[in-house]
Protein backbone atom coordinates (compact mmCIF):
# COMPACT_ATOMS: atom_id res chain seq x y z
CA UNK A 1 0.00 0.00 0.00
CA UNK A 2 1.64 3.64 -0.71
CA UNK A 3 -0.29 7.01 -0.49
CA UNK A 4 0.57 10.81 -1.07
CA UNK A 5 -0.32 13.71 1.23
CA UNK A 6 -3.56 15.19 1.63
CA UNK A 7 -4.49 19.06 2.19
CA UNK A 8 -7.00 20.41 4.57
CA UNK A 9 -9.09 22.19 1.78
CA UNK A 10 -10.17 18.79 0.42
CA UNK A 11 -8.59 16.12 -1.89
CA UNK A 12 -8.84 13.96 -4.77
CA UNK A 13 -8.64 9.96 -3.72
CA UNK A 14 -7.49 7.63 -6.02
CA UNK A 15 -7.77 3.70 -4.96
CA UNK A 16 -6.32 1.01 -6.87
CA UNK A 17 -6.49 -2.76 -6.46
CA UNK A 18 -4.82 -5.17 -8.36
CA UNK A 19 -4.37 -8.11 -9.25
CA UNK A 20 -2.33 -10.76 -11.69
CA UNK A 21 0.12 -7.95 -12.76
CA UNK A 22 -3.57 -5.46 -13.67
CA UNK A 23 -5.38 -2.92 -12.10
CA UNK A 24 -8.83 -4.38 -11.32
CA UNK A 25 -10.79 -1.53 -9.61
CA UNK A 26 -9.92 1.86 -9.92
CA UNK A 27 -12.14 4.40 -7.40
CA UNK A 28 -11.66 8.34 -8.03
CA UNK A 29 -13.45 10.66 -5.37
CA UNK A 30 -13.19 14.77 -5.40
CA UNK A 31 -13.87 16.76 -2.11
CA UNK A 32 -13.44 19.65 -1.48
CA UNK A 33 -15.48 22.72 -0.16
CA UNK A 34 -18.36 24.04 -1.74
CA UNK A 35 -17.06 27.90 -2.15
CA UNK A 36 -19.50 28.72 -4.77
CA UNK A 37 -21.97 29.12 -1.47
CA UNK A 38 -20.01 31.42 0.07
CA UNK A 39 -20.72 34.02 -2.39
CA UNK A 40 -24.82 34.07 -1.77
CA UNK A 41 -25.89 36.73 -0.25
CA UNK A 42 -23.23 38.71 -1.50
CA UNK A 43 -23.41 41.94 -3.68
CA UNK A 44 -21.06 41.71 -6.55
CA UNK A 45 -18.42 44.34 -4.85
CA UNK A 46 -18.47 41.87 -1.93
CA UNK A 47 -18.30 38.53 -3.59
CA UNK A 48 -15.11 40.02 -6.11
CA UNK A 49 -12.96 41.19 -2.64
CA UNK A 50 -14.05 37.60 -1.70
CA UNK A 51 -13.22 35.61 -5.12
CA UNK A 52 -9.56 35.88 -4.73
CA UNK A 53 -9.39 34.70 -0.90
CA UNK A 54 -11.61 31.32 -1.71
CA UNK A 55 -9.47 30.30 -4.64
CA UNK A 56 -5.69 30.74 -3.83
CA UNK A 57 -4.40 28.85 -6.42
CA UNK A 58 -6.23 30.41 -9.50
CA UNK A 59 -7.54 33.50 -8.04
CA UNK A 60 -7.35 35.54 -10.86
CA UNK A 61 -9.03 33.10 -13.39
CA UNK A 62 -11.24 32.38 -10.78
CA UNK A 63 -12.43 36.38 -10.46
CA UNK A 64 -12.29 36.60 -14.25
CA UNK A 65 -15.20 33.88 -14.76
CA UNK A 66 -16.94 35.67 -11.61
CA UNK A 67 -16.41 38.83 -13.33
CA UNK A 68 -17.97 37.74 -16.54
CA UNK A 69 -21.22 35.93 -14.93
CA UNK A 70 -21.86 39.38 -12.91
CA UNK A 71 -21.29 41.42 -16.01
CA UNK A 72 -23.71 39.24 -17.91
CA UNK A 73 -26.58 39.61 -15.28
CA UNK A 74 -25.93 42.74 -15.11
CA UNK A 75 -25.88 44.07 -18.77
CA UNK A 76 -22.55 45.58 -18.90
CA UNK A 77 -20.50 45.61 -21.55
CA UNK A 78 -16.97 45.03 -20.67
CA UNK A 79 -15.93 44.15 -24.36
CA UNK A 80 -13.08 46.91 -24.25
CA UNK A 81 -11.46 44.88 -21.27
CA UNK A 82 -10.95 41.83 -23.75
CA UNK A 83 -7.54 41.48 -24.82
CA UNK A 84 -6.45 42.60 -20.98
CA UNK A 85 -8.30 40.17 -19.14
CA UNK A 86 -6.85 37.34 -21.37
CA UNK A 87 -3.43 38.59 -21.10
CA UNK A 88 -3.83 38.49 -17.16
CA UNK A 89 -5.91 34.73 -17.39
CA UNK A 90 -2.80 33.47 -19.73
CA UNK A 91 0.06 35.13 -17.44
CA UNK A 92 -1.71 33.26 -14.04
CA UNK A 93 -1.15 30.58 -16.34
CA UNK A 94 2.55 30.82 -16.35
CA UNK A 95 3.01 30.79 -12.41
CA UNK A 96 0.70 27.52 -12.17
CA UNK A 97 2.53 25.84 -14.89
CA UNK A 98 5.52 26.58 -13.72
CA UNK A 99 5.37 25.73 -10.13
CA UNK A 100 4.43 22.33 -11.64
CA UNK A 101 7.76 22.45 -14.33
CA UNK A 102 10.03 23.78 -11.74
CA UNK A 103 9.06 22.00 -8.56
CA UNK A 104 6.56 19.04 -8.34
CA UNK A 105 8.69 17.74 -11.48
CA UNK A 106 12.15 17.66 -9.97
CA UNK A 107 10.93 16.57 -6.68
CA UNK A 108 9.68 13.46 -8.66
CA UNK A 109 12.76 13.08 -9.77
CA UNK A 110 14.45 13.19 -6.36
CA UNK A 111 16.33 16.63 -7.34
CA UNK A 112 16.56 20.00 -5.97
CA UNK A 113 13.11 22.35 -6.35
CA UNK A 114 13.61 25.86 -8.70
CA UNK A 115 12.04 28.16 -6.02
CA UNK A 116 14.06 30.98 -7.22
CA UNK A 117 13.23 30.56 -10.61
CA UNK A 118 9.49 30.20 -9.90
CA UNK A 119 9.68 33.38 -7.11
CA UNK A 120 11.40 35.15 -10.45
CA UNK A 121 8.70 34.21 -12.91
CA UNK A 122 5.75 35.21 -10.62
CA UNK A 123 7.42 38.82 -10.23
CA UNK A 124 7.31 39.06 -14.04
CA UNK A 125 3.77 38.17 -13.63
CA UNK A 126 2.44 40.34 -10.59
CA UNK A 127 3.82 43.70 -12.56
CA UNK A 128 1.05 42.72 -15.54
CA UNK A 129 -2.27 43.85 -13.56
CA UNK A 130 -1.02 47.52 -12.45
CA UNK A 131 0.63 47.80 -15.74
CA UNK A 132 -2.75 47.37 -17.60
CA UNK A 133 -4.61 49.21 -14.82
CA UNK A 134 -2.83 51.75 -12.41
CA UNK A 135 -5.60 51.73 -9.79
CA UNK A 136 -5.41 47.73 -9.78
CA UNK A 137 -9.16 47.93 -10.24
CA UNK A 138 -9.47 45.50 -13.47
CA UNK A 139 -10.97 42.76 -11.78
CA UNK A 140 -14.46 44.30 -10.92
CA UNK A 141 -17.62 44.45 -12.94
CA UNK A 142 -17.67 46.70 -16.09
CA UNK A 143 -13.82 46.47 -15.74
CA UNK A 144 -11.53 50.08 -13.98
CA UNK A 145 -8.97 52.00 -16.09
CA UNK A 146 -7.48 50.12 -18.46
CA UNK A 147 -4.22 52.42 -19.13
CA UNK A 148 -1.56 50.20 -20.63
CA UNK A 149 2.34 50.83 -19.46
CA UNK A 150 3.70 49.25 -22.74
CA UNK A 151 7.57 49.40 -21.59
CA UNK A 152 6.05 47.69 -18.39
CA UNK A 153 4.10 45.20 -20.58
CA UNK A 154 6.89 44.97 -22.90
CA UNK A 155 9.85 44.11 -19.92
CA UNK A 156 7.33 41.81 -18.04
CA UNK A 157 7.01 39.71 -20.99
CA UNK A 158 10.58 39.55 -21.98
CA UNK A 159 11.23 38.04 -18.05
CA UNK A 160 8.63 35.61 -18.75
CA UNK A 161 9.95 34.30 -21.77
CA UNK A 162 13.67 34.56 -20.85
CA UNK A 163 13.04 33.12 -17.26
CA UNK A 164 11.15 29.81 -18.98
CA UNK A 165 14.14 29.30 -21.73
CA UNK A 166 16.37 29.62 -19.00
CA UNK A 167 14.78 26.98 -16.09
CA UNK A 168 12.64 24.82 -18.25
CA UNK A 169 14.54 24.59 -21.32
CA UNK A 170 17.80 25.55 -21.03
CA UNK A 171 17.65 27.20 -24.80
CA UNK A 172 14.70 27.33 -27.33
CA UNK A 173 11.77 24.72 -26.64
CA UNK A 174 11.79 22.04 -28.81
CA UNK A 175 9.10 21.92 -31.92
CA UNK A 176 8.58 18.56 -32.69
CA UNK A 177 8.69 15.08 -31.87
CA UNK A 178 12.06 14.49 -33.19
CA UNK A 179 13.62 17.72 -31.32
CA UNK A 180 11.83 16.98 -28.33
CA UNK A 181 13.84 13.08 -27.51
CA UNK A 182 17.05 14.95 -28.64
CA UNK A 183 16.22 17.50 -26.16
CA UNK A 184 14.91 15.03 -23.52
CA UNK A 185 18.05 12.84 -24.27
CA UNK A 186 20.20 15.89 -23.47
CA UNK A 187 18.52 16.10 -20.37
CA UNK A 188 20.14 19.95 -19.28
CA UNK A 189 17.64 20.56 -16.84
CA UNK A 190 15.09 18.60 -14.59
CA UNK A 191 11.78 19.24 -17.15
CA UNK A 192 14.01 17.55 -20.16
CA UNK A 193 15.30 14.88 -17.75
CA UNK A 194 11.45 13.98 -16.61
CA UNK A 195 10.46 13.56 -20.51
CA UNK A 196 12.94 11.83 -20.93
CA UNK A 197 11.78 9.32 -18.06
CA UNK A 198 8.20 9.84 -19.40
CA UNK A 199 9.23 8.63 -23.60
CA UNK A 200 10.28 5.20 -21.93
CA UNK A 201 7.99 2.50 -22.78
CA UNK A 202 6.99 1.74 -19.55
CA UNK A 203 5.44 5.32 -19.06
CA UNK A 204 4.77 6.67 -22.18
CA UNK A 205 1.31 5.12 -23.29
CA UNK A 206 0.47 5.30 -19.54
CA UNK A 207 -3.04 6.28 -18.87
CA UNK A 208 -4.20 6.79 -22.25
CA UNK A 209 -7.94 6.01 -23.05
CA UNK A 210 -10.89 7.20 -25.29
CA UNK A 211 -12.30 10.11 -23.14
CA UNK A 212 -12.52 13.13 -25.62
CA UNK A 213 -11.57 16.24 -25.12
CA UNK A 214 -13.67 18.76 -23.63
CA UNK A 215 -14.80 21.33 -26.65
CA UNK A 216 -14.43 25.07 -25.93
CA UNK A 217 -17.70 25.64 -25.27
CA UNK A 218 -18.87 29.43 -24.65
CA UNK A 219 -20.07 30.51 -21.14
CA UNK A 220 -23.70 30.26 -22.32
CA UNK A 221 -23.50 26.19 -22.47
CA UNK A 222 -22.43 26.26 -18.93
CA UNK A 223 -24.81 28.52 -17.96
CA UNK A 224 -27.20 26.43 -19.47
CA UNK A 225 -26.09 23.59 -17.75
CA UNK A 226 -25.48 24.92 -14.38
CA UNK A 227 -28.74 26.43 -13.95
CA UNK A 228 -30.83 23.76 -15.00
CA UNK A 229 -29.11 21.17 -12.80
CA UNK A 230 -27.05 22.04 -9.52
CA UNK A 231 -25.36 18.10 -9.69
CA UNK A 232 -23.55 19.69 -13.20
CA UNK A 233 -21.04 21.38 -11.20
CA UNK A 234 -19.91 18.02 -9.20
CA UNK A 235 -20.73 15.81 -12.03
CA UNK A 236 -20.58 17.76 -15.42
CA UNK A 237 -21.19 15.86 -19.03
CA UNK A 238 -20.48 17.02 -22.45
CA UNK A 239 -23.03 15.11 -24.72
CA UNK A 240 -23.80 13.01 -21.81
CA UNK A 241 -20.30 11.53 -21.10
CA UNK A 242 -16.94 12.39 -19.49
CA UNK A 243 -14.26 14.79 -21.29
CA UNK A 244 -11.04 16.01 -20.24
CA UNK A 245 -9.68 19.37 -20.47
CA UNK A 246 -6.46 21.15 -19.57
CA UNK A 247 -3.44 21.61 -21.82
CA UNK A 248 -3.75 18.34 -23.73
CA UNK A 249 -6.91 19.12 -24.98
CA UNK A 250 -5.67 22.61 -25.67
CA UNK A 251 -2.53 21.14 -27.37
CA UNK A 252 -4.00 18.42 -29.48
CA UNK A 253 -3.23 19.85 -32.93
CA UNK A 254 0.02 20.73 -31.94
CA UNK A 255 2.60 19.55 -33.95
CA UNK A 256 4.74 17.59 -31.66
CA UNK A 257 1.65 16.82 -29.43
CA UNK A 258 -0.02 15.59 -32.54
CA UNK A 259 3.16 13.14 -32.91
CA UNK A 260 2.70 11.74 -29.61
CA UNK A 261 -0.62 11.53 -29.68
CA UNK A 262 -0.31 8.82 -32.76
CA UNK A 263 2.46 6.84 -31.20
CA UNK A 264 0.88 6.69 -27.52
CA UNK A 265 -2.15 8.08 -27.18
CA UNK A 266 -3.54 10.00 -24.43
CA UNK A 267 -0.80 9.11 -21.99
CA UNK A 268 1.71 10.21 -20.02
CA UNK A 269 3.99 11.46 -23.01
CA UNK A 270 1.24 13.67 -24.98
CA UNK A 271 0.12 14.77 -21.45
CA UNK A 272 3.52 16.03 -20.47
CA UNK A 273 4.44 17.53 -23.96
CA UNK A 274 1.75 19.82 -24.10
CA UNK A 275 2.13 21.45 -20.50
CA UNK A 276 5.77 22.11 -22.02
CA UNK A 277 4.64 22.88 -25.81
CA UNK A 278 1.82 25.21 -23.73
CA UNK A 279 4.25 26.89 -21.45
CA UNK A 280 6.86 27.76 -23.83
CA UNK A 281 3.91 29.23 -26.04
CA UNK A 282 2.48 31.85 -23.58
CA UNK A 283 4.83 34.32 -23.81
CA UNK A 284 4.02 35.03 -27.68
CA UNK A 285 0.56 34.78 -27.24
CA UNK A 286 1.12 37.61 -24.06
CA UNK A 287 2.59 39.68 -26.78
CA UNK A 288 -0.35 39.03 -28.93
CA UNK A 289 -2.59 40.09 -26.52
CA UNK A 290 -0.92 43.22 -25.60
CA UNK A 291 -0.42 44.61 -28.80
CA UNK A 292 -4.30 44.47 -29.23
CA UNK A 293 -4.64 46.17 -26.02
CA UNK A 294 -6.07 50.37 -25.89
CA UNK A 295 -7.36 52.64 -23.23
CA UNK A 296 -10.65 52.05 -21.96
CA UNK A 297 -13.25 53.16 -19.29
CA UNK A 298 -15.23 50.83 -17.24
CA UNK A 299 -18.20 50.14 -18.90
CA UNK A 300 -21.03 52.53 -17.32
CA UNK A 301 -23.42 51.71 -14.62
CA UNK A 302 -27.09 52.41 -14.72
CA UNK A 303 -27.63 51.21 -11.00
CA UNK A 304 -31.22 50.00 -12.16
CA UNK A 305 -30.33 46.10 -12.74
CA UNK A 306 -30.52 44.67 -9.70
CA UNK A 307 -32.07 41.26 -10.49
CA UNK A 308 -30.50 38.51 -13.45
CA UNK A 309 -28.63 35.64 -14.23
CA UNK A 310 -25.54 35.24 -15.97
CA UNK A 311 -22.19 32.83 -16.90
CA UNK A 312 -18.55 33.48 -17.49
CA UNK A 313 -15.56 31.25 -18.55
CA UNK A 314 -12.25 31.37 -18.42
CA UNK A 315 -9.32 28.73 -19.50
CA UNK A 316 -7.04 27.85 -16.72
CA UNK A 317 -3.67 26.23 -16.55
CA UNK A 318 -5.60 23.07 -15.82
CA UNK A 319 -8.41 23.40 -17.85
CA UNK A 320 -11.78 25.22 -18.40
CA UNK A 321 -13.57 27.24 -15.73
CA UNK A 322 -17.37 28.01 -15.65
CA UNK A 323 -19.34 30.24 -13.51
CA UNK A 324 -22.78 30.75 -13.31
CA UNK A 325 -25.18 33.09 -10.60
CA UNK A 326 -28.24 34.31 -10.69
CA UNK A 327 -28.73 37.69 -8.67
CA UNK A 328 -32.01 38.64 -6.44
CA UNK A 329 -32.39 42.45 -5.14
CA UNK A 330 -28.67 43.03 -6.14
CA UNK A 331 -27.22 40.31 -4.06
CA UNK A 332 -26.10 36.85 -5.06
CA UNK A 333 -28.77 34.61 -4.42
CA UNK A 334 -27.37 31.25 -6.36
CA UNK A 335 -23.93 30.96 -7.63
CA UNK A 336 -22.83 27.19 -9.13
CA UNK A 337 -19.12 26.79 -10.41
CA UNK A 338 -17.64 24.07 -12.19
CA UNK A 339 -14.18 23.53 -12.08
CA UNK A 340 -11.79 21.57 -14.61
CA UNK A 341 -10.99 19.14 -11.47
CA UNK A 342 -14.16 18.05 -11.68
CA UNK A 343 -13.66 16.99 -15.39
CA UNK A 344 -10.67 14.82 -14.98
CA UNK A 345 -11.55 13.71 -11.79
CA UNK A 346 -14.82 12.41 -12.32
CA UNK A 347 -15.47 8.46 -11.06
CA UNK A 348 -15.46 7.73 -14.70
CA UNK A 349 -13.33 10.65 -16.08
CA UNK A 350 -9.65 10.51 -17.99
CA UNK A 351 -7.97 9.32 -14.89
CA UNK A 352 -10.22 6.33 -13.60
CA UNK A 353 -10.55 5.02 -17.22
CA UNK A 354 -6.61 5.56 -18.27
CA UNK A 355 -6.20 3.34 -14.79
CA UNK A 356 -8.37 0.63 -15.49
CA UNK A 357 -6.71 -2.19 -16.44
CA UNK A 358 -2.90 -0.87 -16.32
CA UNK A 359 -0.26 -3.25 -15.85
CA UNK A 360 0.20 -3.20 -12.20
CA UNK A 361 3.72 -4.04 -13.02
CA UNK A 362 7.10 -1.76 -12.13
CA UNK A 363 6.34 1.76 -10.54
CA UNK A 364 2.73 1.95 -10.82
CA UNK A 365 2.87 4.33 -7.75
CA UNK A 366 4.90 6.74 -9.72
CA UNK A 367 3.28 6.33 -13.02
CA UNK A 368 0.19 6.98 -10.82
CA UNK A 369 1.25 9.90 -9.51
CA UNK A 370 2.40 11.10 -12.65
CA UNK A 371 -0.65 11.04 -14.23
CA UNK A 372 -2.62 12.62 -11.28
CA UNK A 373 -0.30 15.76 -11.60
CA UNK A 374 -0.45 15.85 -15.44
CA UNK A 375 -4.77 16.05 -14.94
CA UNK A 376 -3.32 18.36 -12.01
CA UNK A 377 -6.19 18.36 -9.48
CA UNK A 378 -6.69 21.80 -7.42
CA UNK A 379 -6.48 19.98 -4.23
CA UNK A 380 -4.23 17.20 -2.83
CA UNK A 381 -3.93 14.04 -3.97
CA UNK A 382 -4.21 10.91 -2.05
CA UNK A 383 -3.02 7.65 -4.01
CA UNK A 384 -3.48 4.43 -2.18
CA UNK A 385 -2.93 0.99 -3.58
CA UNK A 386 -3.98 -2.53 -2.39
CA UNK A 387 -2.26 -5.90 -4.00
CA UNK A 388 -5.42 -8.25 -3.83
CA UNK A 389 -2.90 -11.12 -4.63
Amino acid sequence: MSGTGAGLEGNVSVRLGTAAGRVRAVSVQVRRPAAAHALCGRTPDEAMRLVPLLFSLCGTAQSLAAVEALEAALGLDARPHTAARALLADAESVTNHAWQVLMDWPARLGEALQPKEVAGLRAAVTAIHPALYPARDGLRPGGGSLRPDRAALTAAIAALREGVERAVFAGPAPTDRTALERWAGAGATPAARLMHRVLTPVMAGFGACDVPALEPHPAFWFGERLSADAAFSEVPRQDGAPAHTGPLARQSAHPLVAGLLARHGTGLAAHTAARLVELAGLAERLTTWAERLDDAEPAPDTGTARRGAGSGVVETARGRLAHWLRLEDGRIADCRIVAPTEWNFATDGPLAQGLAGASANGALAERTGLLVAALDPCVASVITIQDED
